[in-house]
């Protein structure tokens, strides 16, 4: 089987990372190679980037974008790439989607220096899938505020998480051939089969 890279994507207190890992233990679990990842990271040098733009408010919009790209260069040339190469699945907490939900969206960089760095730096790479994990604002953010692991961006104010939701869903909206929208507000047993079986479907799994 051709190994796939599936992204998930959804904003503060989604369950993104859970269903990562859930999902890489199945995909482990049914056999085949698997890579778990996140952006920023998978790098030494992208873990480092995302330590100044989780840990560091007030960055221009454009300069934090530029950073994220540069993360991802990093982590697609040096982690994503061999991997899938080598015939290994590649399950990621956030893409290149959530650079346009935050940084575009949420906090009003150019869309267009956005496509300018993601072909500069990826060409025309995309994920096979991507699992978009929606869930209402108040309660995403009141499940990210019991975490206990808070970044910066969990401190922003109620509308920019609106218009990140906004821009994932306008996304999905758009590229129904790559997107699944699942609701995240459900149960996390109900998520996880939502996110199996969606993969399933979508990529031919047995």
């Amino acid at each position: 089987m051709i190994p796939k890279f599936i992204t998930l994507e959804g904003g503060e207190g989604s369950g993104k990372s859970t269903q990562v890992k859930i999902l890489s233990d199945w995909l482990a679990w049914s056999g085949h190679s698997v890579l778990k990842t996140r952006e920023p990271g998978g790098t030494a040098g992208a873990e480092a980037i995302r330590g100044l733009v989780l840990g560091r408010a007030g960055w221009d919009p454009v300069a934090e974008m530029a950073l994220h790209f540069a993360a991802r260069r990093e982590h697609w040339a040096k982690t994503i790439q061999p991997s899938l190469d080598a015939g290994s699945f590649v399950v990621c907490d956030r893409f290149f989607d959530s650079t346009l939900a935050y940084q575009v969206a949420g906090q009003g960089a150019s869309r267009e220096v956005w496509a300018a760095l993601r072909t500069a730096t990826l060409g025309d790479a995309a994920p096979d899938l991507t699992l978009l994990l929606d869930i209402p604002v108040a309660l995403g953010l009141a499940r990210a505020g019991r975490r206990g692991d808070i970044n910066r961006y969990d401190t922003l104010d109620r509308d920019f998480h609106e218009r990140v939701r906004d821009s994932f869903l306008g996304q999905a909206g758009a590229e129904p051939h790559r997107f699944a929208v699942l609701d995240a507000s459900a149960p996390l047993e109900a998520v996880t089969q939502a996110v199996i079986s969606t993969c399933r479907q979508r990529l031919s799994l047995p």
